[in-house]
């Protein structure tokens, strides 16, 4: 049977597509928590709240598709931990692009779906490339200053990128 692309994908580019896919729901997570929440709680604390809803529910998908191969070393309760601490400087450029744009643009205080997207776009690469090296990884460090030494060793912000996970 042929293979209807006209080249196999990198293992890496297809982990990349399917962590795109899995952000497609948190979206959608992202954006009906903000919606739902904003009446109740204002539109800062659900677009705070909203974040963590959406991130929840990125690691059980990410856990169970996207990183399945992955070894998973962890208890889930620490591996959610991580994965939270991974994505922190996802956080940051996510939220602060969001909180950013409804400062500077009314549009976005009335529509926060505006802001939202591209507050996903701001912190995907980073997200991934954590969540790979820090949350899903292959073999798991043998000391705290292996896991040190993974944390400053994300060596391609590129998801095409063709060094090994």
């Amino acid at each position: 049977m042929r293979s209807v692309l006209p080249f196999r994908p990198s293992p890496r580019l297809l982990r990349f597509f399917k962590f795109c896919v899995v952000g497609s729901f948190g979206f959608l997570w992202d954006t009906g928590s903000v919606y739902a929440l904003r009446p109740v709680i204002g539109l800062t604390a659900a677009t705070l709240a909203a974040y963590f809803i959406a991130t929840t529910f990125n690691w059980i998908l990410n856990s169970l598709w996207t990183f399945r191969g992955a070894t998973h070393h962890d208890h889930p309760v620490l591996q959610w931990l991580r994965f939270l601490s991974a994505n922190s400087l996802g956080f940051f450029l996510n939220r602060g692009t969001v909180y950013t744009l409804f400062y500077l643009f009314p549009l976005c205080v009335r529509y926060p779906v505006l802001a939202l997207i591209c507050g996903c776009f701001a912190g995907l690469f980073a997200n991934f490339n954590l969540t790979q090296k820090l949350v899903f990884r292959e073999k798991p460090p043998t000391s705290a200053l292996e896991l040190a030494e993974m944390t400053v060793q994300l060596t391609s912000t590129d998801p095409t990128h063709n060094a090994e996970p």
